[in-house]
């Protein structure tokens, strides 16, 4: 079975050992992603500008791997306030409109503190 593993460029990856995304076997794996804006290595304040920037990372690593939002069959939600998780759902409902995978909403205390939300998608490759 071939393995492709794909990198976005965060020092993360290399600093904790971990690839963004990994396709096996018609299958694409998608790391926890948070919201950096990975250009800049800022993170912005809101969970909004997070989450947005956030989809984006990982729509850029299915579309490298060949697949893509419509695609994703599992997502898991952690956020570090589910207080603020109900201003995010518009992005999201935007965003997996067509997919409708099985989610998952988690609280949970993540990396850092300035990190709001964290997401992790299962996809295929069509």
């Amino acid at each position: 079975m071939a393995v492709h593993h794909i990198s976005t460029g965060s020092p993360f990856e290399k600093q904790i050992g971990y690839s963004r995304a990994v396709v096996a076997d018609g299958w694409v794996f998608v790391a926890g992603t948070t919201g950096y804006d990975y250009s800049s290595m800022t993170m912005p304040d809101s969970i909004v500008d997070q989450c947005r920037n956030t989809l984006d990372t990982i729509e850029k690593a299915l579309e490298e791997a060949g697949s893509g939002l419509d695609h994703v069959v599992r997502v898991n939600y952690i956020v570090s306030n589910p207080d603020e998780w109900p201003a995010c759902w518009p992005l999201v409902s935007k965003a997996f409109a067509n997919a409708r995978p099985a989610a998952t909403m988690i609280a949970a205390k993540l990396q850092s503190t300035e990190m709001k939300i964290e997401i992790e998608v299962t996809a295929r490759v069509p």
